[in-house]
């Protein structure tokens, strides 16, 4: 009798672990759908990724920038002179409407935002910048960073592209070590030649560029012979591959967001640049650079 009733326990635990296995499994199908409403893994008749889905807030609460120029709104407001208040990222003038503007508002904007960038600043500055932001504790870091490294005074002593990778991912570390879970929007470096080729036609913005603005890309900027041409190629090849590595470091955190070359791609009109270097942009530009990362940092899924 004893042996019969042990016997028929058993059997009884035994099913009720076969029932809650199966439950399991369903619970666990029916939790691992994506955004489009399909369903992953096994249920879809698919392996399920081994590498988390990306994570993204499309309604930051802060935001602190890093990077150059730029970012700093030089020759914006006036010439040779920094003009953060214009700055695409954090600014908070109502005509460019930047970044931190769209995404908090005008009256928040101003507390809640950070510009660490430096004009003159080169890829071996940034760490230094990424621990700065990352004492803020942001919801958002905006990047823009690589134009000096490829404007010098010469074509030769631009910044190697690997040293220029090592920095980027030093860069990365360092906002992680002390904020693991800010996202990170990096904007492409523009294309220097294309402004290059906007702004010659400026007779004051070249009189500007020989005060020694990237003479490596603006320097002798009417010389068409086969060696200028040949420098604003390799220039421009250099910025290329800067872009490339920032896109792929930046593939690499679940928490970071490239533009996918929206930047370099935007064709700058004069109009758009300052009206004192003909090579920065101006307010106009300015505001133009806020509109691609609005649209980008607010977008459901990552530039393609």
């Amino acid at each position: 009798m004893q042996d019969r009733s042990v016997h028929r326990r058993s059997r009884t635990a035994a099913a009720v672990l076969a029932v809650a296995a199966l439950l399991g499994t369903a619970a666990l199908s029916g939790c691992d759908s994506g955004h489009d409403g399909t369903t992953k893994g096994a249920a879809a008749g698919r392996k399920p990724s081994a590498r988390p889905a990306p994570v993204w807030d499309r309604s930051p609460g802060s935001v602190a920038a890093v990077g150059d120029s730029i970012t700093r709104g030089f020759d914006a407001c006036s010439v040779l002179t920094d003009c953060p208040e214009v700055s695409w990222s954090t600014g908070t003038d109502g005509a460019v409407r930047s970044l931190a503007v769209r995404l908090l508002g005008s009256s928040k904007a101003a507390a809640q935002s950070w510009n660490h960038a430096e004009t003159g600043a080169r890829i071996a500055q940034l760490p230094e910048q990424m621990a700065l932001a990352a004492e803020e504790k942001p919801d958002l870091v905006t990047v823009m960073i690589g134009a000096n490294d490829a404007c010098r005074d010469s074509a030769r002593y631009m910044t190697p592209v690997d040293d220029f990778r090592t920095s980027f991912e030093m860069s990365m570390r360092r906002l992680r070590a002390g904020a693991p879970k800010a996202q990170v929007y990096v904007s492409s470096v523009p294309d220097l030649k294309r402004l290059w080729s906007t702004g010659r036609g400026n007779p004051l913005g070249k009189q500007i560029w020989k005060l020694g603005i990237c003479r490596s890309m603006l320097g002798d900027a009417d010389d068409m012979g086969a060696a200028a041409v040949a420098r604003r190629d390799s220039v421009r090849e250099r910025v290329v591959a800067y872009n490339e590595v920032l896109r792929e470091v930046c593939a690499k955190d679940l928490r970071c967001r490239h533009d996918g070359g929206a930047v370099f791609d935007y064709p700058f009109t004069g109009a758009q640049l300052s009206r004192w270097d003909w090579f920065h942009p101006g307010r106009d530009g300015q505001a133009r650079l806020a509109e691609i990362a609005y649209r980008n940092v607010t977008a459901a899924r990552p530039p393609a």
